[in-house]
This record gives C-alpha cells, structure tokens and sequence, in this order.
C-alpha cells in the first residue's frame, strides 16, 4: 500500500504555495501568510526562511502609516529584480520581449513592428536581439528562472513545436528550441499558443481573478480561444484544445484559412470585417487600428460599417452562445480585435445570446473585455515561465545557480 506524502514532499507544496501567494497577490505579512494558507507561524517563519535563503523573497518592517502598536509581523516580499523570466510575443504584427520579476512586475521590455510576410528568420533574429538587450541590463546577480513564446497558431505540446500559423511559413517549427540553443541561458524556451496564454493572464491578473470557470475569445488575423476549466487551463491531448476559432457556425460560409467554410474565424476575423465593410487590408495600418477605425465609423453613423459590423456581430454571438451552452463559463473575455467589435455590438450579442443559448448557463455568465489590455499574451506568458519555480523554489533555483550555467 503506498504511503502519503513525506515531510520533504509537504515542505516543497508548501514553499511553492508561500511563493506563489506573494506571487499573486503581493507583499504580505508573516501573520497574513498563516491566515490566509492555514498553517502556523513558526511553520510560516521557517518557510520564509528557507525562501530568503534562497533569494526568492526578502522580509522587512512593515512600510508606511497605520503600523500597530508593539512587535511587527515582517512582511514578505518577492525578489522582483533578482527574479525574472522571459516572456516573448510573436503578433501577428508586432513582437514584444520583456523581462518580468517575480511578482509579475514588467521590469524592462522591447518591441517592435512585423512585417506579416516576415519569415521564421526574420522573427528569431528579433526575438533574440531583444532578448539579449534584456539580459545585459539584468546584471550579474540576476537569475533567469524561465521563458515562454506566445504564438498565433496551433502548437503541439509533447514537444512545443508548432504546426500552424497565420502569414508565416513555419512548416513543423521548433522555435523554442532555436531560441533557447540561440539566448544560451541553460534553460528551455517552452512555446503555448497565445490565446491560451491570454485566458491564463486573465485568470491570474486580469478581468476574472477568482473566476475559476472562464473563457477568453481573442482576434487578430485569426481567431483563437482559451478555456479555464475549474481553474486550470484546458489543453486537450496533444494542447491543440481551445481551437475556438475553427468551430464551424456557419455551413457552407466563407472559406477559411483551415481549408474548412463557415468558422467561427472566417465569419468573425478581421479581413471579414474588413470585406463587407468595402476596406482594404493596408501595411500602413496594422488589424487593429483598422479595425477600430471600422468599428469608429460604425458608431459615426456610416452605413457599410454599421452594416459590416452588425453581420460580424451577430456571427461571434452565435459562437459566444455555442461556448456558453457547451462549457457553462462565469465570464467570457474578448481580446485582440474581438475587443473592438464587442464594444461596437455589445447589444446585438447580449440580444443573440439571449434567444440562442439556454437559461441557465446564460444566467449568470458575464462578458467582459480584458483588464490587461494588449499585454494580456506578455502576461501570460510570464505566469507559464514562472510555473516550474513556484511549484519547486528551491530546487530550482539550486539547479539554476549550479557552476555550470552559462549567461549570456
């Protein structure tokens, strides 16, 4: 009969869990920490301990006014400059490197404009310059603990290659692993596909902190969807699940990228809108603006946009009502171009939504546009660069910290 978990086995939970706390929701006291995760305080002083040591977290006197009378409780603080990952975005036109402390604190970033034809090459070359400019500037006592590529496309988990992607010629391409042989860091570069990495960062930080039960819908050329399942994100088999954007919703309706007609991403994307709102896709005006600019004129009273925006409306409220019929969410979050054509149809998908999906799973869902923004990728790729460290501290960090690393 197998036994239960060993002392080492709780100490290492606990540690990650300590960690991931301040992680999450900041600087706390010792006295806050034993409330909050149910354990003692000579238990929360010896864990705080091995963490300082460590160098994860550092304790201090409590900062400010309304400091009690008598003998402080010592608030712990993650090492936010001494701590960091790598998170990368590949837009589809635009990149961004940044370097994020523990704590999800962005302590530095690099970005730039992408050609949508630019080829594998091209996008590597980027993303390690960045990358490189980031590392030189952490100093020497700094710690890379993980690093994570957002991408718009369908990647394989079991090896982080990726199978698919819009305007850029990737074949099967192992991106990660060229990254990782090209920054030297002695650390892989894992690679998830950027709307599950957006519904990650909304769950963590952003529009559906406590929402354990979320879905986040994000456009940009394509469609793409990530699904929190009680509060873990839902990847399938092989991590291709969450591919919203190719549910079909309309038979025998545009073709799509995928070679299918009638996705939710041929009805909803941003060269439909453009298309029946009679605009051209232009390299002087990058998807979103354009379609802001439709979704702008919609609202001026312009007929073919109103028009436009209304037929794309309707077809991403019948996608919405599927989602909410099959996965009973709490909220729904619209991101990336989906943002803007939410906000302009708001009305017409709470309307479709309430004749299309049943009562009860529409009852209390909320929908919602994302707190974090256009960094909602960064974000999430942050929280899944720091996942192996929060779940093991120190034994990271001692692997990490071994002579043989490399720095760049």
């Amino acid at each position: 009969m197998k036994g239960g978990p060993s002392q080492e086995d709780i100490r290492r939970h606990n540690l990650g869990t300590l960690l991931r706390f301040v992680h999450l929701r900041g600087p706390a006291s010792r006295a806050t920490l034993a409330e909050s995760l149910g354990l003692n305080r000579s238990t929360i002083m010896a864990l705080t301990a091995d963490l300082t040591a460590a160098g994860l977290v550092r304790e201090e006197l409590p900062r400010g006014p309304g400091r009690r009378a008598g003998r402080p409780s010592l608030v712990v603080r993650p090492e936010s400059t001494r701590v960091y990952v790598l998170a990368f975005e590949a837009g589809v036109d635009r990149f961004v490197v940044a370097r994020v402390g523990l704590g999800g604190v962005v302590l530095d970033r690099r970005e730039g404009v992408r050609a949508r034809d630019s080829d594998p090459a091209e996008l590597l070359g980027a993303l390690v310059a960045g990358a490189r400019s980031l590392v030189r500037k952490a100093g020497s006592d700094t710690v890379c603990v993980g690093a994570t590529l957002g991408f718009p496309g369908t990647v394989r988990r079991s090896d982080d290659t990726i199978m698919f992607g819009p305007n850029l010629d990737v074949g099967e391409l192992r991106l990660g692993d060229a990254l990782s042989r090209r920054l030297g860091l002695g650390i892989p570069v894992s690679v998830c596909n950027d709307a599950n990495l957006g519904a990650l960062a909304e769950h963590e930080r952003g529009a559906g902190v406590g929402c354990d039960n979320l879905i986040y819908l994000h456009g940009d050329v394509g469609v793409g969807g990530g699904i929190i399942a009680h509060g873990r994100l839902l990847g399938g088999d092989e991590g291709f699940g969450g591919e919203i954007g190719h549910m079909i919703i309309n038979p025998g309706g545009r073709l799509c990228a995928c070679g299918s007609r009638g996705c939710l991403e041929a009805e909803v994307g941003e060269r439909t809108l453009l298309a029946h709102a009679g605009r051209e896709e232009s390299p002087d005006q990058p998807g979103r603006d354009a379609v802001r600019a439709v979704v702008a004129a919609a609202d001026a009273g312009d007929i073919a946009a109103r028009e436009a925006l209304h037929r794309v409306g309707g077809w991403l409220a019948l996608g919405v009502a599927n989602l909410v019929n099959v996965f009973n969410p709490g909220m729904v979050v619209f991101g990336g171009t989906l943002r803007d054509i939410y906000l302009g149809a708001a009305a017409q998908i709470r309307s479709v939504l309430a004749t299309s999906a049943l009562a009860a799973p529409r009852e209390r869902v909320k929908l919602r546009t994302p707190a974090l923004g256009d960094d909602t990728t960064i974000v999430g790729a942050a929280e899944f660069a720091f996942a192996e460290v929060l779940s093991d501290p120190v034994q990271v960090l001692t692997r990490l910290r071994a002579p043989e690393d490399t720095r760049v």
